[in-house]
């Protein structure tokens, strides 16, 4: 397995692995609040891009026979003006999306990948590394635990109906 930096080419493997992570939060969102739009797959994965090119990211691609199967993007947004008024505002990168195909997961795929993008950060001097995970995602929970991530902020939800 090799690690590489995204190319224009690869846009298209790109686009079906977040697919497929997007149709694994549906099958797991237990207030069934997700979805996979029809337009998902056409812009899905130009928005996530834009996203790390406007942000000062990258977007890491494993290979395996020349076949990708894994992602990682991440981004060093900067902070809010007045973020500094109640936080340290300690230079982060932010892990906007990790997926690893179904067949190759298990074999430290993921850990390469995170490996990858946290040396980026460290080169960029960032000095912490968020992501968010979904709360009914627990291999994903379990897989950030065991790689020295921490939960530091919940969000809560409820559902209410108007009469």
């Amino acid at each position: 397995m090799k690690i590489i930096e995204y190319e224009d080419k690869y846009l298209d493997d790109v686009r079906k692995l977040l697919t497929e992570l997007e149709e694994y939060v549906v099958a797991i969102d237990k207030d069934a609040l997700d979805q996979v739009h029809p337009d998902y797959y056409e812009k899905m994965a130009l928005v996530d891009l834009e996203n790390v090119n406007k942000n000062n990211g990258k977007c890491y691609l494993a290979l395996e026979d020349n076949q990708v199967i894994g992602l990682i993007m991440g981004t060093i947004p900067p902070f809010d003006k007045y973020d500094y008024l109640d936080y340290k505002c300690p230079k982060r990168g932010i892990i906007t999306e990790l997926i690893v195909t179904k067949d190759a997961r298990s074999k430290n795929v993921g850990k390469s990948l995170i490996n990858k993008l946290e040396d980026y950060f460290k080169e960029k001097a960032c000095e912490y590394v968020l992501v968010d995970v979904f709360a009914y995602n627990e291999i994903g929970i379990n897989f950030y635990n065991n790689n020295g991530y921490h939960s530091r902020m919940y969000t809560q939800i409820k559902e209410i109906k108007s009469h």
